[in-house]
C-alpha cells in the first residue's frame, strides 16, 4: 500500500496558511484595498491592491458571474488533477512542487469563491519596466511549484532502485 503524501500535503497547507495571512496583511493590516493604492518597500518593490478578475496574464476576464464560476470550476478540476497526481507520485521533491501547485490553486480559489477575484499585491518593478503582473503568494508559488516539476522532470533523472531495476531488466 502507498503512503499517503504527506509531504505534499504539508507543503500546500503551509503554502495556503501563508497566501491567505498575505493577503489578510496587506488588505486588512496595511488597509490597501482599493485598486491602485499602494505602499513602497523599495525602489524595485511596491505593495499594490489589484483586484484579478482573469488568470494568468489576464487571460479568460471573468466578467460576469457565470465566468466567475467558470474560472472556479475549471481551476477546481486542474487542483483535483494535481491533488490525484500527488496521490500517485512517489518521489518527496514532485510532491512538494505538487503541494505549492495545490495550495496556491486553493488559496485562489478561495478568493475568487470569497470575492469574486484574486487579492493580487506584490508589485515587481525596475524603474517603469514590469516584467511580472502584479501577483501574490500562490501565484508565485504555483510558478516556483511548476519550475520545480519541469526540472526535475527534463533535467534530474532518478537512480532506479535496486528491486525496480531488476523487474524492468526481465520484462526487456
Amino acid at each position: 500500500m502507498r503512503r499517503l503524501p504527506i509531504v505534499g500535503f504539508v507543503t500546500g497547507a503551509l503554502l495556503f496558511a501563508a497566501d491567505q495571512a498575505a493577503k489578510y496583511g496587506v488588505t486588512h493590516g496595511l488597509g490597501l484595498n482599493e485598486m491602485s493604492e499602494g505602499r513602497v518597500v523599495n525602489s524595485i518593490f511596491t505593495l499594490r491592491f489589484v483586484a484579478n478578475r482573469g488568470v494568468s496574464l489576464g487571460l479568460l476576464h471573468a466578467d460576469t458571474v457565470a465566468m466567475r464560476w467558470s474560472l472556479v470550476a475549471l481551476t477546481a478540476a486542474i487542483a483535483a488533477g494535481v491533488l490525484v497526481w500527488m496521490f500517485r507520485e512517489p518521489n518527496r521533491q514532485d510532491q512538494i512542487g505538487l503541494g505549492l501547485v495545490l495550495g496556491g490553486a486553493i488559496g485562489n480559489i478561495l478568493d475568487r469563491v470569497r470575492f469574486g477575484y484574486v487579492v493580487d499585491f506584490a508589485d515587481l518593478h525596475f524603474g517603469e519596466w514590469r516584467p511580472f503582473l502584479v501577483f501574490n503568494v500562490a501565484d508565485a508559488a504555483i510558478t516556483i511549484g511548476v519550475l520545480i516539476l519541469l526540472v526535475r522532470a527534463l533535467l534530474v533523472r532518478d537512480k532506479p532502485r535496486a528491486g525496480r531495476a531488476s523487474v524492468e531488466n526481465m520484462n526487456a
